[in-house]
């Protein structure tokens, strides 16, 4: 059972991102507000959900929510500025979209940097503690999921639409065989040098 809050009485906004190990696409962050004293017995972590439950759990907190907000850094600034600040830029932007200021920013993991003078708490496996990060997590994921299946529609040679970006075998051995694209993350190591050939 996760928690519902981490200070009484205050506007907590939880933060997450998705797509920080990806070697293709925009890395995603969701802020969430839920309602003071929010539980749901299947809300966790997204990468401890199935696709179907995260769809689920998608609606719900978009309709239970106080406010909400997911926003994106592409990546050709993750390239420009490095994951870690652009997953934090991402996660500035889904805050200054939100239509509630929140009083409390949390936050999953252990870095952050102050947005508009806001207290904030880093908390690690922050997504498997509080409900609003949890719910932060399952945005993220879930929108940055529906980006890259559409770009698999024009790159169907990668598998974006099963691994999203993410560094499989075969995402990579289609990167040796096609080269990349305009969405590939040119500052990470995008080709395993031991990898094996199954073509």
């Amino acid at each position: 059972m996760l928690l519902s809050h981490f200070k009484e009485n205050t506007i907590e906004a939880g933060c997450d991102e998705a797509g920080r190990g990806c070697l293709a696409g925009p890395v995603y962050a969701a802020a969430v507000i839920l309602p003071a004293g929010f539980t749901h017995p299947f809300l966790n972590d997204s990468k401890k959900l199935t696709e179907k439950s995260r769809y689920l759990l998608r609606d719900l907190i978009e309709h239970e929510a106080i406010s909400w907000a997911v926003a994106s850094v592409d990546n050709q600034i993750i390239d420009e500025i490095n994951i870690l600040k652009a997953s934090i830029l991402a996660m500035h932007k889904a805050l200054q979209l939100l239509k509630i200021v929140p009083e409390l920013i949390l936050v999953d993991g252990n870095r952050f940097i102050k947005y508009k003078n806001i207290p904030f708490q880093c908390i690690v496996k922050g997504d498997a503690t509080y409900y609003s990060i949890a719910a932060a997590s399952v945005l993220a994921k879930t929108y940055r999921d529906d980006y890259m299946k559409k770009l698999h529609a024009s790159h169907e040679m990668y598998g974006w639409d099963k691994n999203k970006g993410y560094p499989t075998i075969k995402h990579r051995q289609a990167i040796i065989k096609h080269g990349i694209t305009s969405h590939h993350r040119r500052s990470y190591k995008l080709v395993d040098n031991q990898l094996t050939f199954d073509f």
